[in-house]
């Protein structure tokens, strides 16, 4: 049985098993996923942002931010392939530096709390000035967001 992702099958079949998430609904969800346990410790990718474009894509690592994700059976239904750099940029549709700020050790070290890896997610979604904004005003962050500094 040969694999195709749902893009291929869309060529030849029609498939509709539910609405397919857009990029925000999909980077919402995984930022909530990230807050169901805002201090669990996951693991940081080693430096991101000196490897060759090729090796990076492949870089991944057991309980990263980009693991949480995968483990989750909606996204992978919406075409998460695995868990990998150069996919979660493809699936997000983030930017290098967007994913690097994410899951990078260089910003928080080896291990790092869920809540930044969210916060992180969000700022994809919105921009910094967005969430400095909701956590001024709105409350957000009060607790699972008390690192960030503004």
């Amino acid at each position: 049985m040969k694999y195709q992702s749902r893009d291929q099958l869309q060529n030849i079949a029609h498939v509709s098993a539910h609405p397919v998430m857009d990029r925000r609904q999909r980077l919402e969800r995984w930022s909530k996923l990230l807050e169901r346990d805002p201090n669990r410790s996951l693991a940081a990718l080693a430096g991101t942002e000196y490897r060759p474009q090729r090796e990076r894509d492949l870089m991944r690592s057991e309980d990263s931010p980009l693991s949480v994700a995968f483990e989750d059976p909606v996204l992978r239904g919406e075409g998460l392939q695995n868990d990998t750099y150069g996919e979660a940029k493809r699936f997000f549709e983030v930017s290098d530096e967007q994913l690097h700020e994410i899951v990078c050790y260089c910003h928080a070290g080896e291990r790092m709390m869920a809540s930044r890896a969210a916060y992180c997610v969000r700022t994809a979604i919105e921009g910094p000035i967005f969430l400095r904004v909701a956590k001024a005003f709105l409350g957000w962050g009060k607790a699972a967001y008390s690192w960030v500094v503004v």
